[in-house]
C-alpha cells in the first residue's frame, strides 16, 4: 500500500510513498524493506537466524562491502574470496556464475558449511581471485487497469545494472558476478586455509531475524 509510481519523461519510476534516502541505497534503485531485530553489545543481530530468508538490507550491506556473511568482517583472504553454494545449486562447468550469497572469511568457512542447513555441511566452494558486482534481484511492479500497483514479474534471474526495467523494480538482494575462481570441496578448501583455521561458530547478519 505504499508503493508508488509516478511517470517520468524516462519511463515510470517505482517509489515509496515516505522515501528517504535509505530507501535508494546503492546506484538509486529501491530497495525493499524489512524490520531490523535489536543488536547485542558486540553490535551483531539478536534472535534466531531464519536460514531460508535473507534479511534484504543487510544482504546488500554485506555483498557490497564483501564482508563475512558470518562476522560481518572483511572477507578477503590469501587465497581470495571464498563463495559457498549448496552441493547442487551451480552448474560447475559454467566459465560465469551469478551468486546472491555473501562471501565468508578464513575463519568461518567451516562454521558457515556446519550451521546453514541449506549448504548440507558439504558445499561446493568457489575461491575467486575478484568478485565484481552485477545486478539485483527482486520483484517488477507496474500499473493494473484501475491503476493500482501490483508486482508484474518476479524474474528468476538477476537483472544487470543497466537493464531497462530497474526503474520499477522492488530489489531484495544484490548480485556479484564470478568469472575468475577454482572449484573445490570443503576438505581441499580447509587443506588450503590449513594456517588460517576457524575459531569456532558465528552468527550470520545476513540471515532474517
Amino acid at each position: 500500500d505504499n508503493l508508488l509510481i509516478h511517470q517520468h519523461a524516462a519511463g515510470p519510476r517505482l517509489y515509496y510513498g515516505d522515501e528517504d534516502r535509505r530507501d535508494r541505497p546503492l546506484r538509486g534503485i529501491l530497495w525493499a524493506r524489512c524490520g531490523f531485530n535489536p543488536v547485542d553489545e558486540r553490535q551483531m543481530p539478536t534472535g534466531v537466524p531464519q536460514w531460508k530468508l535473507m534479511h534484504p538490507y543487510r544482504q546488500m550491506l554485506t555483498m557490497q562491502a564483501l564482508h563475512c556473511q558470518v562476522c560481518a568482517r572483511p572477507a578477503r583472504t590469501p587465497l581470495g574470496f571464498i563463495f559457498l553454494t549448496g552441493p547442487r545449486d551451480e552448474d560447475p562447468t559454467r566459465a560465469e556464475i551469478f551468486t546472491n550469497q555473501p562471501p565468508v572469511c578464513a575463519r568461518h568457512a567451516r562454521a558457515a558449511a556446519a550451521l546453514c542447513p541449506h549448504l548440507e555441511k558439504d558445499p561446493m566452494v568457489f575461491l575467486a581471485r575478484s568478485a565484481p558486482l552485477y545486478g539485483v534481484h527482486g520483484a517488477l511492479y507496474g500499473l493494473n487497469a484501475q491503476a493500482q500497483v501490483h508486482v508484474v514479474a518476479q524474474p528468476d534471474h538477476a537483472l544487470p545494472f543497466a537493464h531497462p526495467n530497474l526503474p520499477t523494480l522492488l530489489a531484495s538482494q544484490l548480485i556479484r558476478r564470478l568469472s575468475s575462481f577454482r572449484i573445490l570441496d570443503m576438505n581441499e578448501l580447509l587443506q588450503h586455509l590449513a594456517d588460517h583455521p576457524a575459531q569456532g561458530p558465528g552468527r550470520d547478519p545476513a540471515a532474517h531475524r
